[in-house]
């Protein structure tokens, strides 16, 4: 079986990059996956896969093989895009002005689909049921995940297991790397609002001065989890944007913060946002202002079960070569795939795209991303050998 899937998928790498380059020239921001949906819907459709369509745009397609009740593994693939403008001088290149495929959800969602052409075409050689997840709105607060979950993606059949790969730039092509345990932090985001009293900026006294509350504020901030959090404990909190003010001599009467507050640990995540509130409440009240504070809760840690994890890790060595296979370090970015880590045994794994040759090195989320299209191969191949082989009750 190993050796069939390994042909198919390079036999189907050709496709693979084609539907790649498609995805890439038309990216869809979150929740508007309309294209990409339809895209997705008319593959399975030709390959006679059923599926439903959930949260929108998301697809979630079932492939049952021998003995389907034995066990049902899902697969999930992201697919919005981003408000980035392209740099790429490439003949892919995003074809909508100011969106595009900088996190490889394009690469995701052609690794899914050519995983589904290999896992129809082979059924008749592996027992279980594959439930195939193509899922919106990755890149923005609730997450697709969580709408999907709401509406019963994880039920009837229930998953005994779920993967998902993303794109790691820092690995090269060929590559792939798995962690047990945690592996991604939270996420959520800060929204503040300093309220002070305007005047003249020659007369503070006669003022309530928010510039200078906010810069107190962003200084006891960063001290609270320098201070507070144990240093073994990672956390991250940025204050990413300051707006307060327009000209040289007039103190404004409010300023508005933005940031960030990222954690690996759900219990210190939920203890932190009290300090923060606590310390915003009571410093500016001290200086005479007062706050708003909301604090927009996203996603949870990515966390990797273990023993799923193990496995898959082991599985993937047998597929692509143990000297293919490492450990992925943890990363203080999040994933919405959190939530189905909260709900069933899972495991988020990295494929990597890299190609120092070919000048294939810019990291996600930049103007200049790109991938070595090589690896749409493995993605595809690795997540239908790990859908056939693994049986999490063993």
């Amino acid at each position: 079986m190993q050796e069939r899937i390994q042909q198919l998928a390079n036999t189907y790498l050709p496709e693979l990059i084609n539907w790649r380059r498609h995805l890439h020239q038309h990216p869809e921001l979150s929740y508007q996956e309309f294209e990409t949906s339809k895209f997705v819907q008319d593959k399975l459709t030709e390959w006679k896969i059923p599926f439903e369509v959930m949260a929108g745009t998301g697809v979630i397609g079932l492939i049952k093989g021998k003995n389907p009740h034995t066990k049902t593994i899902a697969l999930r693939a992201d697919m919005d895009a981003l408000p980035i403008q392209e740099e790429n001088d490439v003949p892919y290149r995003s074809c909508k002005p100011g969106i595009m495929h900088a996190c490889g959800h394009d690469v995701h969602t052609t690794c899914l689909l050519g995983a589904a052409k290999i896992l129809e075409e082979t059924k008749e050689q592996w027992e279980g049921t594959v439930k195939l997840i193509f899922q919106p709105g990755e890149e923005k607060n609730p997450g697709g995940a969580s709408l999907l979950i709401k509406e019963g993606v994880l039920e009837n059949p229930r998953p005994d297991g779920i993967f998902a790969l993303h794109v790691h730039t820092t690995l090269e092509a060929g590559k792939v790397s798995f962690r047990p345990g945690k592996v991604m932090a939270s996420a959520d985001e800060i929204y503040i609002t300093v309220h002070g009293k305007g005047g003249h900026a020659a007369s503070p006294h006669a003022a309530v001065d928010p510039i200078l509350i906010s810069a107190q504020l962003i200084t006891a901030l960063q001290q609270l989890i320098s201070r507070r959090n144990d240093p073994f404990n990672p956390c991250v909190l940025s204050i990413t944007s300051i707006q307060g003010g327009n000209t040289t001599n007039v103190i404004p009467d409010q300023v508005k913060l933005m940031g960030t507050f990222r954690a690996l640990n759900e219990k210190w995540r939920f203890e932190a946002h009290q300090l923060i509130r606590t310390t915003t409440e009571q410093l500016v009240a001290s200086m005479g202002g007062k706050a708003d504070l909301h604090i927009d809760i996203g996603y949870p840690c990515v966390v990797n079960e273990m023993n799923l994890t193990t496995k898959a890790k082991q599985l993937a060595c047998t597929f692509m070569g143990a000297s293919n296979v490492s450990e992925t370090e943890i990363r203080m970015g999040a994933e919405d795939f959190g939530f189905y880590a909260q709900e069933i045994p899972a495991c988020f794994f990295r494929l990597g795209t890299r190609n120092t040759e070919k000048g294939i090195v810019h990291g996600v989320h930049t103007s200049k991303f790109d991938v070595d299209e090589s690896a749409l191969e493995h993605g595809a191949g690795l997540l239908a050998w790990l859908a056939v082989s693994m049986n999490p009750a063993t």
